[in-house]
């Protein structure tokens, strides 16, 4: 019983997450927002990313599900290997980093990361999807299901390619508009800006650990150890 409902759990979250990126892809407001920064359209954001993440991993999580149902994850075991490295390693840091820095920066002066026009263009509560509730899912997720955390060097790898690319992609897109994709870049010099992203990594390191030691935590004793073989 307990399985179903977590296989519920993941199906409603799935298509929570498929309802808010297409709510976003077709709302007028995106359309402003891309003629504005015509390059890179809604991908440009790492909110957006974000949401995507979720989708592929929620996806994977029912597939997961879908497969011990009918007793086949023996035969598909890089299902479950690849949903725990995608979270341990993406998931659960990202989410947490999109909302601890946005609504940090948001407190102090939200212009320099959500003008206030934006109100403007979507309504409050899809704020929230993106922004806030980014992080209870995941909450929820690491208290509901074990997760095998890959070595340290192989999860901070992944996630340090992914945060190096992101910022890649920050700088291209400002290379070729002269525009930056958050308000707040504008105040930063390029000395500022650099110590900015090195913190910004250190915070997502810093995220990865407390995961890990709070999937430890939570699932150290008999049962979690039950539910990891279960896995297998």
């Amino acid at each position: 019983m307990a399985r179903v409902s977590v296989c519920v759990y993941h199906f409603l979250v799935w298509g929570w997450y498929i309802f808010i990126n297409c709510y976003f892809s077709f709302q007028e407001g995106e359309k402003q927002l891309s003629q504005m920064f015509p390059y890179g359209g809604q991908w440009k954001y790492l909110t957006v990313l974000n949401l995507l993440l979720q989708a592929i991993f929620f996806g994977i999580a029912c597939l997961d599900d879908v497969l011990k149902e009918m007793r086949r994850n023996k035969d598909f075991k890089w299902v479950a290997a690849s949903r725990d490295l995608l979270f341990t390693s993406l998931v659960f840091p990202i989410s947490t980093f999109v909302f601890m820095t946005f609504w940090t920066i948001y407190v102090y002066d939200r212009e320099l990361v959500y003008p206030e026009f934006l109100d403007r263009i979507f309504p409050k509560w899809f704020n929230h999807a993106m922004h806030t509730a980014v992080l209870p899912f995941s909450l929820i997720e690491a208290i509901l299901n074990p997760y095998r955390y890959p070595s340290k060097k192989k999860g901070l790898t992944l996630l340090s390619c992914a945060a190096i690319a992101y910022i890649c992609w920050i700088l291209r897109i400002y290379y070729v508009t002269k525009k930056w994709v958050y308000p707040m870049f504008t105040k930063l010099n390029p000395v500022c800006l650099t110590g900015f992203f090195f913190a910004c990594h250190a915070f997502l390191v810093l995220i990865y650990l407390l995961g890990e030691y709070l999937n430890h935590l939570i699932w150290a004793g008999n049962q979690g150890q039950q539910q990891l073989v279960k896995r297998k």
